[in-house]
């Protein structure tokens, strides 16, 4: 039996064939185990243990790709105590096999442990979506989306480098200088786009306002329905739908109407010149009485203007953002209606409500 054991077959005994073989089954017994002991410390780093549901959410991702990577590297330990076979040390176009087998195994570790790497960043999106659903607005969920694609890229770039780097044995200092420069190319090219996408941050982190809110921009008022990485989208009152690029959402004023805390009225009288000193003085003070009688605040009627045309009387009153808009529109209405009824009583009329046209003949 010894005899059998201490057998050389290419290049090595069989009893080393044995231990190999033998180290590499137990490691197809235990994977499992060892997986998931190992996936509940990583857990402790990127979680909270006392949360059964995300723990096993987070078994549930890594433990799979875990065993693959865990099998990898032991039969990567323990066939590295082999010797090569020098009958299969032969040469595929101008590449040993010996070469084509070692950069193969590496490469297989790294792509296992980059979708190791891949699968913790998706638990760890997953818990601060878990967070960010708990608040009112959508701007944390869409910058947690962002960062996990993010990362994801930066990962997947860096597991291309490590496999050119140790499967190719290329030298990726001259790689990372031309990427570099081609980066700072693009960077110039697409000068606009990252202004934008550098202010999309800025609303992220910033939030003048967010996804819900009604806002005044440009001309235009709307509620805001997405904020991306180049552009906000904003549905108008006339229901039509606009992107705004978000340089000009940071740059220009943006009204948030949302945040206001009162509803203002504004609007004025034209009174023709006609009417009487006592005439204003009582229109405006029955103008007064009737928005004292009104759920109205710091309300204020003054003499605005008087020239040529018409005498001005500004009106502009305040109510509760609580109330609701339409409230709002037919409480306003019902002051105009009572401030034209007052006019008719005081016998007041319009500039130039009333014109006489006289046309003269000459001699």
């Amino acid at each position: 039996m010894e005899k059998l054991l201490q057998q050389v077959v290419f290049n090595n005994t069989v009893e080393q064939y044995l231990y190999v073989l033998m180290v590499i089954f137990v490691a197809l017994l235990l994977k499992r185990v060892i997986s998931k002991y190992l996936a509940k410390l990583l857990f402790k780093l990127v979680g909270k243990a006392g949360k059964n549901n995300a723990r096993d959410s987070f078994l549930n991702l890594v433990v799979q790709p875990l065993d693959y990577f865990l099998v990898v590297l032991i039969a990567i330990i323990t066939l590295d105590k082999l010797t090569f076979p020098e009958i299969l040390n032969f040469k595929l176009y101008k590449i040993s096999f010996k070469y084509l087998i070692d950069s193969l195994t590496n490469g297989v570790l790294i792509v296992v442990f980059i979708w190791l790497g891949l699968r913790v960043i998706e638990f760890i999106a997953m818990i601060l979506e878990e967070k960010a659903n708990q608040t009112a607005g959508l701007t944390d969920n869409q910058l947690i989306l962002f960062f996990k694609d993010f990362f994801k890229a930066i990962l997947v770039i860096t597991g291309i480098l490590l496999i050119l780097r140790f499967s190719f044995n290329k030298d990726i200092s001259n790689l990372l200088t031309g990427l570099s420069i081609v980066g700072a190319a693009l960077a110039l090219a697409t000068r606009e786009s990252l202004e934008n996408l550098i202010a999309s941050f800025i609303i992220f982190f910033d939030k003048p306002f967010c996804t819900g809110d009604l806002v005044k921009v440009n001309g235009f008022a709307g509620t805001i329905e997405k904020i991306g990485l180049r552009s906000t989208r904003i549905r108008t009152l006339e229901k039509t739908y606009i992107s705004v690029p978000n340089k000009q959402m940071v740059d220009t004023i943006v009204d948030n109407i949302s945040l206001r805390t009162h509803h203002k009225a504004e609007f004025k009288f034209e009174i023709g010149l006609e009417a009487s000193v006592q005439q204003l003085t009582d229109f405006m003070g029955g103008i007064k009485t009737v928005l004292a009688s009104t759920a109205v605040e710091n309300s204020m009627v003054i003499l605005s203007d008087s020239g040529k045309n018409a005498h001005i009387i500004l009106i502009e009153y305040l109510t509760a953002m609580e109330q609701p808009m339409a409230e709002f529109l037919e409480q306003k209405q019902e002051i105009i209606l009572s401030i034209l009824l007052l006019m008719e009583r005081s016998k007041l009329q319009m500039a130039a409500a009333a014109t006489d046209v006289v046309i003269r003949q000459s001699v």
